[in-house]
């Protein structure tokens, strides 16, 4: 089968479409005809190099990335029931494979795909999909919520601000940049839709929002993690679940007594329950209701398997809107 091959670090162009023996399913196992293929943004950090140290780094090349995949049960391991063959699933891998044509998936984590949601918008709601609903339940958004979301025209962000809305927010602030992911901001439900590039973004967000947001979903960290904590009310919840700008926001701990603001995380160590029972559950939450239409996930660019390095270029380019997705 071909698939995409890192045989070392440094850059896109380690991403090689190359001939390699095809996966067989063990115990409780599914083999995959893969149709669709998320790419994580993580995935490109350690692609070019810039996790080293981390435990999502692989210990040994060569590797295949991805994680997300969905497609048609091909074959399946012992104890697996034979009736899976032919039904469209989607799920994780354990630590990659799944730019490939074909893929091997522990079926205890596959989930079962309607009619309704395709392949490509299934593996945008799978990490991604559990992110988005893990930070609303994390942060707590409900009635009267005043919300701020970082990255808001990617993958996580634009599901976040539905769910936020659908929870009861009041008012929604999205950052993104430049005036084609603004436009997408604001077709996603946001009352305001700001370009952070701009040196003036805080103020921009203080005349949205005069008595300050009681929420910040904080995906880019940085300089623009600080920026938006300053925008907090007093008593409102700080959530950080990424840190695309290359550094982790740290509030000033004396900050946070003072105004009596929350701080939780979704990256290393997370806060609260991240359980493979409770990922599941906001899992198929998300899959649920995408198939019921009352979550829309953004599929932004599809690339042919054989473009990977072109793919994980855009994205580290900030080209690219939504999720990513490669297509064998």
């Amino acid at each position: 089968m071909r698939a995409i091959v890192v045989r070392e670090l440094g850059s896109p162009e380690q991403l090689r479409l190359e001939e390699m023996p095809e996966p067989v399913a063990g115990p409780g196992e599914i083999v995959v005809e893969v149709e669709a293929a998320g790419i994580q943004f993580v995935e490109t950090q350690i692609v070019t190099g810039g996790l080293q140290g981390s435990p999502v780094v692989p210990r040994t090349l060569p590797w295949t990335p991805g994680r997300e995949v969905a497609g048609v049960v091909g074959a399946v391991g012992e104890g697996v029931d034979r009736a899976l063959i032919g039904r469209r699933v989607a799920g994780q891998t354990g630590t990659g494979g799944g730019y490939a044509e074909r893929a091997v998936l522990a079926v205890e984590g596959v989930h079962l795909l309607p009619e309704t949601l395709g392949s490509a918008e299934a593996v945008s709601l799978l990490g991604t999909g559990r992110t988005a609903v893990a930070l609303v339940e994390t942060a707590g958004i409900g009635e009267g919520d005043r919300v701020l979301v970082e990255s808001a025209a990617g993958a996580v962000g634009s599901l976040v601000l539905q769910l936020a809305r659908a929870a009861g927010a009041e008012l929604l602030i999205g950052l993104a940049g430049g005036e084609e992911k603004r436009k997408l901001v604001r077709e996603l439900g946001a009352d305001a839709a700001i370009d952070y590039t701009e040196p003036d973004w805080p103020e921009q967000v203080r005349r949205a929002a005069p008595e300050g947001v009681t929420v910040v979903l904080d995906g880019v960290g940085g300089e623009t993690g600080r920026n938006a904590f300053e925008l907090l009310a007093p008593g409102g919840r700080f959530v950080v679940f990424g840190a695309s700008s290359g550094s982790v926001t740290r509030p000033d701990p004396a900050a946070v007594a003072e105004r009596g603001i929350t701080v939780a995380s979704y990256v290393g160590p997370p806060t609260g329950n991240r359980s493979p029972e409770v990922q599941l559950r906001q899992t198929r939450e998300a899959l649920a209701l995408a198939a019921r239409g009352r979550l829309h996930p953004l599929v932004g660019r599809r690339f042919p398997l054989a473009e990977a390095a072109g793919a994980h270029a855009a994205i580290t380019a900030r080209a690219t809107v939504g999720k990513t997705v490669l297509i064998p």
